[in-house]
C-alpha cells in the first residue's frame, strides 16, 4: 500500500500530466474507431474472396457421397445407378505386413486417376472425420448437413 500511495502522489505531482484535462474523448473516440476501421477494411477483401471460392457450382467429372455410420463408412457413386457400397475396417487380428492399423477397409473407395473428383460427406448418427491421409484431405461428417470437398 505504501508503493501504491509514493505512486499515486508522485502522478499527482508530476509536471508530465494535466490535472485540469478530465476526459480525452478526442483520443478516446481516435482509438476506438480506427481499430474499427482497420477492421473493416481487412474483412470485405477477405469476405469476398471467401465467397468467390465457395465449390457449390464447380465442374467435376466424379461426385462421391460418402455417409459416415457407426463402425463403417457408406460410400454412393452418384454419377452411376445402384454403385453404393459399404466399408469396413479391417479387424486387428487379420492385418497382413505392410497393411496400416486403423486405415485397413475390406472394400476401398477407388477413384480415377487426374480426375476432379468431389466429395459429399455426411453422417447417419454423430460427428465422424473422413480422411485421405496421403491426399491432405479431411472432412468432418456432420448429422444433417452436407459438407464438401474436391481433390484430384
Amino acid at each position: 500500500t505504501t508503493l501504491v500511495g509514493y505512486l499515486t502522489a508522485s502522478f499527482m505531482l508530476s509536471s508530465l500530466t494535466s490535472r485540469y484535462i478530465l476526459e480525452q474523448q478526442t483520443i478516446e473516440t481516435i482509438w476506438t474507431i480506427l481499430p474499427a476501421i482497420i477492421l473493416i477494411f481487412l474483412a470485405l477483401p477477405s469476405l469476398r474472396l471467401l465467397y468467390l471460392l465457395d465449390e457449390v457450382g464447380m465442374s467435376c467429372l466424379l461426385t462421391i457421397k460418402a455417409t459416415g455410420n457407426q463402425w463403417y463408412w457408406g460410400y454412393e457413386y452418384s454419377d452411376f445407378k445402384g454403385m453404393e457400397f459399404d466399408s469396413y475396417m479391417l479387424p486387428e487380428d487379420t492385418l497382413e505386413a505392410g497393411q496400416y492399423r486403423l486405415l485397413e477397409v475390406d472394400r476401398r473407395m477407388v477413384v480415377p486417376t487426374k480426375t476432379d473428383v468431389r466429395m459429399l460427406i455426411t453422417s447417419n448418427d454423430v460427428i465422424h472425420s473422413w480422411a485421405v491421409p496421403s491426399l491432405g484431405v479431411k472432412v468432418d461428417a456432420i448429422p444433417g448437413r452436407l459438407n464438401q470437398t474436391s481433390f484430384m
